[in-house]
């Protein structure tokens, strides 16, 4: 497995990030402050575990049973718009956290989606999440609340993938 470039750019950043926030917690806390750190992260690490199994499993999975010519079909690069409707639809139906969708929707790149449906994908979850919706904002914001910030949101998805198209047209992500 040999890394992209955008993978090593990520583990600079985040490893100079980590070596900024360990001086820092060495002057405010000394190597106590590191070890907390440590422990702290840990049992989160530990927390999430089972979720990033179980995301990355149900990802190889579905890389290996989707048929690739119907993911070509509802969600490739020629999907057109359909294709983004199709990807804003199922993120704004679709449970579950980043731990399980971002594995997922790797696999949907691998197994033929295009940027365009997979970026609606993204914004239709992060954005109209029904679950989310449900469980968390009516009952704690209200109705009036939820109804005006979706009426705000709802075009979002698709034209977060027509952007990333857009954006994306003759180059593979």
């Amino acid at each position: 497995m040999s890394l992209s470039t955008s993978q090593i750019l990520s583990y600079c950043i985040l490893g100079t990030i980590i070596v900024a926030l360990t001086i820092i917690a060495i002057r405010t806390r000394g190597t106590a402050g590191v070890k907390e750190a440590g422990r702290s992260g840990g049992v989160l690490l530990l927390s999430v575990l089972p979720n990033l199994i179980l995301g990355f499993t149900i990802a190889g999975f579905l890389q290996v049973l989707l048929p690739k010519d119907a993911m070509v079909r509802w969600m490739g690069e020629d999907s057109g718009f359909r294709g983004i409707l199709a990807g804003s639809l199922a993120g704004t139906l679709t449970p579950g956290g980043p731990f399980t969708h971002f594995p997922i929707l790797a696999s949907f790149l691998k197994s033929g989606a295009g940027v365009g449906p997979v970026s609606a994908y993204i914004a239709g979850w992060a954005l109209l999440g029904v679950n989310r919706i449900i469980v968390w904002e009516l009952p704690i914001l209200g109705w009036k609340f939820a109804l005006a910030r979706i009426a705000a949101c709802l075009f979002v998805p698709p034209v977060c993938g027509l952007l990333t198209q857009l954006i994306f047209r003759g180059r593979v992500a």
